[in-house]
């Protein structure tokens, strides 16, 4: 009886399809606005700040924000970490460069595209609107614009860091277009895509905006200067760095130029709650808190990071200092100098006391920014100073999860303190309101300093980098490390014999100002010197980590991220894979 009804059922289901009329495909669902009903002046602005939202729109398993997975990871300067490797297991083969199948039990680059691509779709829609306006009804016109096509060139140059081939869609194509639109635009094609948004941002937009927060023509000179110099480093079909193109580095100087800002007085302040938006703060996602929504518009995409032993934070103990990040920040006891060549042929911080406090090798200095940048067990953490208040907290080594995998550092940056107004907890997972920089005025200054020694003007470039390490050696005045002042020793370069010289400082400058904060792997792509120095890594840390033991990086492939396969699938085929996926 059971078989009998579903043939009936199915065969009177054919009977009423056949009998329909072709019109039900023209109907329109209920909710769905055409453009002519939203294109309204005020509908234009509320669409501008869905814009601005979509690009803080972040989470755990899908993050386009905070680069923890995808940058720092992946680089020499983090391990995974969390409960063993079988927890969140495709970050550990992002650790292992063992995705070689795209969407092989993957769902965060995935969903890391997708959100990006609705970021640029809300763009795109938003562009629309202002578009079908006239600048006597609308006269914030042609500044929306400006701004709307900053953020769709954001979302691209984050898409084209992690994928390299991405499609390249704009408001003024139909369904039709989009959907006929591949991926195969050259490395450089689509720089110039990208740049070209950012530059009609950059010529339209207020040096300022009242509202913090809203893309200016100092954060587009910054992206400006930050695109034209990852263009100039132009690489062949095996990511191989082919040549370094002049004329681009002359833009990223032109460009770093225009760029007001300073630096914090204390490196510390840029990870901060109570400094977002300060004067090193060039282009950042805003969040919020107390908004009226249930947690607020706080970040999660670090909930998963915080130290798990700790009542104070909960879980899960993600993404924790390398050894060899740890040994970066060692300078030389005489000079002061970080020990470029040398800084890992012995470990820091390597043994832990019956207290659970880790000692610091005899003789050693530090540059300070260690204590900025990751959790030593034994030493305050966030700024917390041992046995001075009431509110003292100190890294303990039991908030290490998994120790004999991972080691027991932590990181400090993406941190808050749990006493911030900033803090709110979703069940185990912490979240802040605290801002995600994408530009900081370091940044600007290294980017110009890089391109000054790529031209052979390394004499240029010194007071640059020194000024960054100045303000390094005076970021010791919030409460560090107990009676750790004695070991910080950090001073100026006083020349660069040659251009090899001055790159390597830079490049090494650019790690310690920037650990774990995730351009580091970009970075290395960007040089290719991805394969040397990640397997050169690998090959020491594995005898540390047995977890690494068999992780290799293949050059020609894991420079970038496999193409989500569902989206080539879903296109029958048009985008191209990645090579060696």
């Amino acid at each position: 009886m059971k078989k009998y009804n579903k043939i009936v059922i199915s065969f009177l289901s054919i009977l009423v399809l056949a009998s329909c009329s072709a019109d039900f495909l023209d109907y329109e669902p209920t909710g769905v606005l055409q453009l002519d009903e939203v294109a309204t002046t005020a509908n234009a602005d509320a669409l501008v700040t869905a814009a601005y939202a979509a690009i803080g729109n972040d989470e755990m398993i899908g993050p386009i924000t905070n680069q923890w997975v995808y940058g720092s990871v992946r680089s020499d300067d983090a391990y995974k970490g969390g409960g063993g490797r079988g927890d969140v297991d495709v970050v550990d083969r992002y650790e292992q460069y063992n995705l070689t199948i795209a969407d092989y039990g993957d769902w965060m680059l995935p969903r890391t595209w997708t959100n990006h691509y609705k970021a640029i779709s809300r763009a795109n829609f938003a562009l629309s609107v202002v578009n079908s306006l006239s600048e006597a009804d609308y006269p914030l016109q042609k500044q929306r614009q400006a701004e709307l096509r900053f953020l769709r060139a954001h979302s691209y140059f984050m898409l084209k860091l992690l994928f390299n081939k991405v499609p390249f869609i704009t408001e003024d194509l139909s369904k039709e277009e989009i959907l006929e639109t591949s991926n195969d635009l050259t490395s450089d094609a689509l720089w110039n895509k990208i740049a070209e948004d950012f530059i009609f941002a950059h010529d339209n937009l207020p040096p300022t905006q009242e509202q913090v927060g809203r893309a200016s023509k100092n954060a587009a000179s910054a992206y400006l200067a930050k695109l034209r110099l990852y263009q100039a480093y132009e690489q062949n079909d095996e990511h191989q760095v082919v040549n370094i193109n002049l004329t681009r580095l002359r833009e990223v100087i032109d460009y770093a130029n225009e760029v007001t800002g300073d630096l914090e007085s204390d490196f510390g302040f840029n990870f901060l709650d109570g400094h977002d938006n300060g004067p090193e703060s060039i282009w950042a996602v805003q969040f919020s808190i107390n908004d009226g929504t249930n947690v607020g518009r706080v970040s999660f995409v670090t909930g998963l990071n915080s130290p798990h032993g700790s009542a104070l934070y909960g879980c899960c103990g993600f993404h924790l200092a390398s050894q060899n990040m740890v040994n970066a920040f060692k300078t030389d006891a005489v000079t002061g100098l970080p020990l470029l060549d040398t800084f890992n042929n012995s470990d820091i911080f390597n043994t832990v006391d019956g207290n659970g406090k880790s000692s610091l090798t005899s003789g050693v200095t530090l540059d300070p920014r260690i204590d900025h940048t990751v959790g030593v067990p034994g030493r305050p953490f966030k700024y917390k100073n041992t046995l001075k208040t009431a509110g003292d907290m100190v890294y303990n080594f039991s908030w290490a999860r998994e120790p004999g995998v991972y080691g027991y550092f932590g990181n400090m940056k993406e941190q808050q303190s749990p006493d911030c107004s900033c803090y709110v907890k979703n069940g185990p997972f912490v979240g802040t309101s605290k801002n995600v920089d994408f530009i900081r005025y370091a940044d600007v200054l290294l980017f110009k300093a890089e391109a000054l020694i790529q031209l052979n003007r390394q004499d240029e470039a010194l007071p640059i980098i020194n000024r960054i390490r100045a303000r390094a050696a005076a970021s010791a005045t919030m409460p560090l490390a107990a009676g750790a002042s004695n070991v910080y020793k950090v001073e100026p370069y006083l020349g660069f014999p040659n251009k090899e010289f001055a790159l390597k400082a830079l490049k090494f400058e650019r790690r310690l100002e920037f650990g774990m904060e995730g351009p580091r792997f970009f970075d290395l792509v960007r040089w290719g010197e991805a394969e040397q120095v990640l397997n050169a890594y690998l090959n020491v840390e594995k005898v540390k980590r047995g977890f690494l033991s068999s992780a290799k990086f293949t050059a020609g492939r894991d420079e970038y991220y496999p193409i989500p396969q569902r989206e080539i699938d879903f296109t029958g085929g048009l985008y191209t894979q990645n090579p060696k996926y």
